[in-house]
């Protein structure tokens, strides 16, 4: 390997070491793009253009730049995630000595943006940063391993954009999205005793069992289109859509005891639509709002392109309501707040590994201007899930049933500059 691609090799490795590990909204979507947006729970993100950051939900909004300017952040995630009430039945019997799984971790998610005015007109800019992954890993030792074991998808997205103004009211903007994508999938039914009803006192061995043990990455392309509307400076609309593509991951693909590292994953990642609206009512208080689609039924199964079924979903679509207010206080400071309701994922089928419900956000954050060039700004929020009762049954290891719940606390801080 020549020392540019083992360069470019390593820089890949370490951002999404970096990246999403905790889903921090339904599905496995990520909202993590900037420490500004999660100050206000996302409310306006698509339109207010108050830092780079805005390239990642609408290519539009770039044309509201009148300066090249940078931004970088951090997004940490700290999620609780607890699966309890566990009932795991083989050959339908309860399997004892079953203990509460707390599957939650710390994830820390970078992003970098830079937007550059080319003149009046164009306007060019590019990010690196992610939209969706999520880790869930149970004990080794658990018994319901066969729907729970080890799940762990991570994204990363390369962004190049371009947004052009046609007059002082309408702005259209779009890009291409170069993706890298990875999972991680074990199920397997680990070594156990059940009682034997013929002598309760010489239990029957159930030898550990592999299911699924995948490990896979690729990369795909995918675009995004969007446009401004300007009334006037105090008042504007933004509209953006985002094409997700079918991610095809190559590795090592094993299937019961069959090896099928000849085909590739399908990970279907979902499109997305936004519509936000930001207001200045007065110099020193605005409102803000975000409406988001979320296409999650695309996510119906995970399969090969040989054709065998790893996994069924069948997800619906999923919302985003998100309002917010910022606050100027003088000079130096802007205080945020805001509030979104999510929508689950999940259907009729629901599932311990990806643990989902609806979500409620409640956020806060500031901006410190150290210059009229520079500032720091910094968001927090506390995600609410809610307890979900979970039925799942696989021939021939049996089914389990279990109450689950994700709540999340993300803190994110980020460093912007205009030139």
């Amino acid at each position: 390997m020549n020392k540019k691609r083992l360069f470019t090799k390593s820089i890949v490795a370490l951002t999404v070491a970096m990246a999403s590990q905790q889903a921090a909204a339904a599905g496995f979507q990520l909202n993590g793009q900037s420490a500004t947006g999660l100050g206000r729970a996302f409310a306006g993100d698509a339109v207010i253009a108050d830092n780079a950051s805005v390239l990642s939900r609408n290519a539009a909004a770039m044309a509201l730049f009148d300066a090249p300017a940078i931004s970088l952040g951090l997004n940490v995630i700290d999620t609780d995630i607890q699966v309890k009430d566990i009932d795991y039945k083989f050959a339908g019997q309860s399997i004892p000595g079953q203990s509460n799984q707390s599957v939650g971790g710390t994830a820390y998610v970078p992003n970098i943006y830079y937007i550059h005015p080319i003149n009046d007109k164009f306007t060019v800019g590019g990010g690196i940063y992610s939209n969706f992954g999520t880790k869930t890993e149970f004990d080794d030792s658990f018994s319901a391993n066969a729907f729970g074991g080890l799940t762990d998808v991570k994204s990363i997205n390369f962004a190049l954009s371009v947004a052009y103004r046609i007059n002082e009211q309408f702005s259209v903007g779009g890009g291409l999205d170069l993706i890298y994508g990875s999972g991680k999938l074990q199920r397997y039914v680990p070594a156990f005793q059940v009682p034997n009803p013929m002598d309760p006192t010489k239990p029957i061995d159930v030898p550990k069992t592999d299911l699924v043990d995948i490990d896979a990455d690729g990369y795909a392309l995918g675009w995004n289109i969007g446009g401004v509307y300007e009334v006037n400076e105090d008042h504007r609309f933004g509209l953006s859509y985002r094409y997700s593509p079918d991610l095809e991951a190559s590795g090592d693909l094993k299937h019961a005891t069959d090896d099928i590292s000849n085909d590739k994953l399908i990970m279907p990642l979902p499109d997305m639509a936004e519509f936000s609206g930001f207001h200045k009512l007065n110099d020193q208080f605005a409102v803000h709002y975000s409406v988001q689609w979320i296409r999650w039924s695309e996510f119906d199964k995970l399969e090969t392109t040989g054709g065998t079924e790893l996994n069924k979903y069948e997800w619906k679509d999923g919302w985003h309501y998100a309002l917010g207010g910022t606050y100027y206080l003088n000079n130096d400071w802007e205080l945020r707040a805001g509030y979104m309701y999510d929508t689950s994922a999940q259907d009729k089928l629901t599932s311990i590994s990806v643990p989902d419900s609806d979500r409620q956000w409640l956020s806060g954050g500031f901006t410190y201007h150290i210059d009229n060039k520079s500032n720091i700004d910094f968001g927090l929020t506390y995600l609410m899930g809610k307890d979900i009762n979970v039925e799942e049954s696989k021939m021939p290891v049996g089914s389990v049933t279990a109450t689950t719940r994700a709540n999340a606390w993300l803190y994110g801080v980020q460093y912007s500059r205009s030139f």
